[in-house]
């Protein structure tokens, strides 16, 4: 470290000295830590401890740092986000610079003209920087005109460099491979974007004309037309119109025919007809547009061209007495053309004032030429032959493959296994039939009935299913249209026939009145009254009846004993749980009776301990003939 302890001594070599009382020449610590946090410190001393007179503060930093409030920041305060880049492509996609400019092609081998004036358009496209050159089509010029040069960059010069917008302007020549345009003038897009930018524009110049263009737009020599028809003139005047008919051809009197619809072209320029078929998606006809070419068409023949041989020669003038013309072609007439007989009903708006201005005919509507379908023929089912359901017979008339009905599958999800049980008596003469009792389940996902008649030991009559699931037609509803039993026909005392049985509903459980009071306005007040009182009379008396018949019945009192004893040596089993429910399942006819078998399944799922002592002896109690098990009395075992 070089110092000048003498003041007064010039900073100059040979004038300062170091100092050899100096031993330390470490630098300053510039690292610190606050709070956990690095922070920089400045540093006050320089190498050997010499204080830094430039790192000090000055007085008026001082005064300016006391006066000033303290704001509390955290880290580097945000830059603002750069803004968004725009690639080029995108800023100046479908903008077009277009410049009006023409060029001079020389005509050497003509006495008419020495040089020709082109006019093009000049187009450059900002986004790529592209140029192309395209001449207008002039009608019947004889040159090839159009796109002169296709888009692309353009060189300027020899060195490689392409013309950029900054090089165009009004009133300038620009060279582009040999051939020199003059811009004469540009649009209006193309001036406010220039000045835009900063570019100074010319003023505009007038296009220059071609002189041989100029002098063919001088007025014709004028010249008396023939007293005969002029077909030059007729050319000339009608070119490119035509007249439009639309056209039906009616064969359907004919076997196999049918109504097509064509179109008649009309050619005012030399009178001639063609008649164009009318194609519909999928009408399984061939694509041939004409069926008739353009042609004129003679109207009336001289005597002896009737047997011309019209298929192998063209006809002429000589063979035609009158050809047809435009007031042949009426809306609203027939025309017969090639033995066909064509209806007009129709004609476009160019016809419509054809016809106004040269015959005066104003009055061409439109003619409805669609045929009003006949009214669709009602299906009459045929008589019901009395095998299955009247909708699935009827399903045979619909389809050639019948299908099953629609079912209502909102109502069968809702009332998914729910089911009302009635208890009924069989009305019959017969003295065996009076104490026989049936079991019938109404099914209200389905509005099915199925009938269950609970085996009685030595009656002399096999138990079982006495109906499967079907819907029961009331008697006396008509074939055709047949009226089912419903929730509201069942209540107490209520007559229900079924295929010429008649039953009497004696008896409901609980879940019936709890159905028939939560939808008491599908049922008639007397049928719910019905209900409510007998389940009253049931109530009254339960007590009673049940300690009667138990001292009535010991194989009774033995079942209940051994009931109890079971809920209490098993009341903590976790199989007491929707065990009903399980057993529910698989009795389709709600029995109360399943097969020994499935019954021995559901309980090793539910894990029911059927190897104690107690369970085979309820199950041995529970058993029915025919290997069926009554799980009724078996359920309350495991339930509270």
């Amino acid at each position: 470290m070089v110092s000048n302890p003498v003041h007064g001594l010039p900073f100059l070599p040979g004038t300062s000295f170091k100092d050899s009382t100096k031993t330390a020449f470490h630098r300053s610590q510039t690292l610190g830590y606050r709070n956990g946090y690095a922070i920089v410190r400045r540093p006050t001393v320089g190498i050997g401890g010499d204080r830094l007179q430039f790192n000090q503060l000055s007085q008026a930093e001082l005064d300016e740092l006391a006066s000033k409030a303290p704001v509390l920041t955290y880290g580097q305060p945000k830059q603002a986000p750069p803004a968004d880049f725009i690639p080029a492509h995108v800023a100046f996609d479908k903008k077009v610079l277009k410049f009006d400019a023409y060029f001079q092609e020389d005509v050497p081998m003509s006495t008419e003209e020495q040089y020709r004036i082109r006019q093009v358009n000049i187009y450059y496209y900002l986004e790529d920087d592209s140029m192309s050159v395209i001449e207008p089509v002039v009608e019947n010029s004889g040159i090839p005109q159009g796109k002169l040069i296709k888009r692309q960059r353009l060189a300027k010069n020899d060195r490689g460099d392409h013309y950029h917008w900054k090089d165009l302007n009004r009133g300038i020549n620009i060279t582009i491979y040999g051939k020199t345009f003059r811009v004469v003038d540009c649009d209006q897009f193309t001036q406010v974007f220039l000045e835009s930018q900063g570019i100074e524009l010319n003023p505009p110049e007038k296009m220059a004309l071609d002189p041989y263009t100029e002098l063919r737009k001088q007025p014709l020599r004028k010249y008396v037309t023939p007293s005969d028809f002029d077909q030059l003139k007729q050319f000339l005047t009608f070119d490119k119109q035509v007249l439009r008919f639309y056209a039906i051809w009616d064969d359907t009197d004919s076997m196999y025919g049918e109504c097509r619809t064509y179109i008649i072209h009309y050619y005012l320029m030399d009178d001639t007809v063609e008649i164009r078929e009318v194609h519909e998606r999928n009408d399984g006809r061939d694509p041939f547009p004409l069926l008739m070419n353009r042609q004129r068409m003679p109207k009336v023949l001289v005597e002896n061209a009737k047997n011309f041989p019209q298929c192998v020669l063209e006809i002429s003038d000589q063979e035609v007495l009158e050809w047809y013309t435009a007031k042949d072609f009426i809306v609203g007439k027939s025309l017969t053309v090639l033995g066909r007989t064509f209806f007009i009903y129709d004609c476009d708006p160019f016809t419509r004032r054809y016809y106004k201005e040269k015959f005066g005919i104003t009055d061409l509507p439109r003619i409805d030429v669609n045929k009003q379908e006949p009214p669709p023929v009602k299906q009459e089912l045929p008589p019901y032959n009395g095998f299955g359901l009247v909708e699935d017979s009827a399903q045979n008339c619909f389809a050639l493959i019948p299908k099953a009905p629609k079912k209502d599958v909102i109502k069968m999800l809702v009332n998914d296994n729910k089911v009302l049980r009635y208890l009924a008596a069989l009305e019959s003469p017969i003295p065996e039939d009076k104490d026989r009792r049936f079991v019938f389940s109404y099914f209200l996902a389905t509005d099915m009935i199925s009938i269950f008649e609970p085996p009685v030991r030595n009656s002399g009559i096999i138990g079982g299913k006495y109906l499967g699931r079907t819907k029961v037609v009331k008697p006396y509803s008509a074939v055709d249209n047949p009226i089912y039993y419903g929730p509201s026909d069942f209540f107490i005392g209520a007559v229900i026939e079924v295929f010429g049985h008649r039953f009497i509903i004696l008896d409901t459980d609980e879940y019936v009145l709890k159905y028939m009071e939560s939808n008491a306005a599908q049922y008639s007040p007397e049928a719910l009254a019905s209900v409510q009182k007998h389940v009253r009379k049931l109530e009254a008396p339960a007590s009673e009846s049940e300690s009667k018949q138990t001292e009535k019945d010991p194989g009774v009192q033995e079942l209940e004993a051994l009931i109890d004893t079971i809920q209490k040596q098993l009341k903590d089993h976790s199989c007491k749980d929707n065990i009903r429910e399980a057993f529910q399942i698989y009795d389709k006819e709600a029995s109360g009776y399943v097969d020994r078998d499935m019954f021995f399944k559901i309980c090793e799922s539910l894990n029911v301990p059927v190897d104690d002592s107690l369970v085979k002896e309820l199950i041995r109690m529970c058993s029915h003939g025919e290997g069926k098990i009554n799980y009724y009395n078996f359920v309350r075992a495991f339930s509270n």
